[in-house]
């Protein structure tokens, strides 16, 4: 736990397929933390999958966009950023697990097949 004067609140979701949440909560962000952030991940190899995630970021990433590789697929990551309470989102439909889980193998399979 950390002692926080001037905090922010942000929405985080570590996780969104589809546009949806699949764990979302609000979250007081740590001490000197500036931003909440909206973030896509889009994929290369299938073109049409992208990932999503909300939550507490520095604000030296706003605005970027950063590229890797997941399980080697290549992938860009954009950042979006705003500084008042709970200004990243609304609260998120919840989809179940499983369907989530699925959705993401198949994905990975899909992609892997596109190769």
């Amino acid at each position: 736990m950390f002692n926080c004067l001037i905090c922010l609140t942000c929405r985080v979701c570590p996780i969104g397929l589809f546009g949806r949440c699949i764990f979302s909560s609000d979250a007081t962000c740590a001490n000197g933390t500036e931003s909440c952030f909206k973030a896509e991940a889009q994929f290369n190899a299938t073109g049409s999958f992208s990932l999503h995630s909300r939550g507490c970021i520095d604000s030296d990433l706003c605005g970027k966009t950063i590229t890797g590789n997941l399980v080697g697929a290549g992938y860009t990551s954009t950042f979006q950023c705003c500084t008042t309470d709970l200004c990243n989102g609304a609260t998120s439909v919840q989809l179940p697990l499983a369907l989530a889980l699925c959705t993401a193998v198949l994905s990975s399979v899909w992609g892997f097949w596109e190769m």
